[in-house]
């Protein structure tokens, strides 16, 4: 079988193996106190050109989001999100839990577009009645998004506008942020992105990391107390040089971009592949996730040899699913993928 449902389904880099056994035996403060962590936050802040940023380790996507909203809005607020947003169709209700709306706004290939952002606060606050309604506060966004789509730096700009119009708080989810950042297509950087937002965190887990998210706060405003919301939420890791350790290898040597464009570089070659094959592609993306349109009994008969991930249903008859390539992408997995095409199609 030959795996390209996602871009975790490998363990970590090695360098991020060789480091951890380097350090294994060197004790370290906890909770996130270690000279690991305080090393990483440090290159981090290099890295985003933002010497006041606060940063924060957390261990997975779903866990940050709900941390990050939860900690950042009044209890009367909610956050705005594409449809298609994470945070609304994939994380079971988790930010719901904690006691926050998710209100949507339509999606385009995943994307917010500004104008329909402002379009509906303006429609909140021109209700008479939104004093007895969720206040939209905060805007919640993917780089890249579900679909691998990438905001412009003035698509983010736009953006930024009409939440400081209307004083919402800018959230990026960065789950995926290497494979952005190291599109061709691409004019956003850590810098600009730090600028624009007003917190968004660096994935980890999906960009070479075993896990990990790395939290920024960009413009001195971490919640207070935040360690103790995080402690109530489970997400403080005793062990925090578990995190720590693993983004200082990451930003050390420019290891998280290297691993970035290792995957578009294995993705520019799965796109060949496909097309090669005769697929039709629902959305090929700048990044690292391609989207395409398969017959139901052919995909049935390709699932025998290579696992993709379904993504919705296109007909009847057809079915949209995920490829995706990742830091550990192959060309010995790209030559099976390609094998396997030619046989079976």
């Amino acid at each position: 079988m030959i795996y390209f449902t996602s871009d975790y389904t490998t363990g970590a880099h090695p360098e991020i193996l060789k480091r951890f056994l380097e350090t294994n035996l060197s004790p370290a403060s906890g909770y996130g106190e270690d000279i690991f962590s305080k090393s990483a936050e440090e290159k981090i802040r290099h890295a985003c050109s933002c010497p006041c940023a606060q940063v924060y380790f957390a261990t997975g996507g779903t866990q940050t989001n709900r941390l990050v909203i939860s900690s950042m809005l009044k209890s009367y607020e909610g956050v705005v999100a594409a449809e298609t947003g994470h945070i609304n169709a994939h994380e079971a209700g988790a930010v719901e839990n904690s006691g926050h709306k998710v209100m949507t706004v339509p999606q385009h290939m995943g994307k917010i577009d500004s104008c329909e952002l402002e379009a509906f606060v303006k429609t909140f606050y021109g209700d008479d009645n939104h004093e007895h309604m969720v206040f939209p506060g905060m805007v919640y966004i993917s780089h890249p998004t579900e679909y691998g789509s990438i905001y412009s730096k003035k698509e983010l700009e736009n953006i930024r506008k009409v939440c400081k119009k209307y004083k919402m708080t800018l959230f990026l989810d960065g789950a995926r942020l290497g494979y952005a950042l190291c599109a061709k297509e691409s004019d956003l950087d850590l810098e600009t992105i730090a600028k624009l937002t007003d917190v968004f965190y660096i994935g980890g887990t999906k960009v070479g990391a075993l896990c990990g998210e790395a939290i920024v706060f960009t413009k001195n405003n971490m919640p207070e107390h935040f360690t103790a919301v995080a402690k109530q939420m489970g997400a403080l890791v005793a062990k925090g040089r578990l995190n720590g350790l693993q983004f200082e290898t990451l930003f050390t040597n420019g290891l998280y971009y290297e691993n970035g464009r290792h995957a578009i570089e294995k993705k520019d070659r799965l796109v060949k592949i496909l097309k090669e094959a005769g697929f039709e592609f629902f959305y090929e993306s700048p990044t690292n996730q391609q989207f395409v349109i398969i017959d139901n009994e052919k995909l049935k008969k390709l699932s025998e040899y290579v696992d993709t991930a379904f993504w919705e249903k296109y007909d009847d008859d057809h079915t949209v699913v995920r490829f995706a390539t990742s830091w550990s992408t192959s060309d010995e997995d790209l030559d099976e993928l390609e094998r396997v095409l030619k046989e079976v199609f």
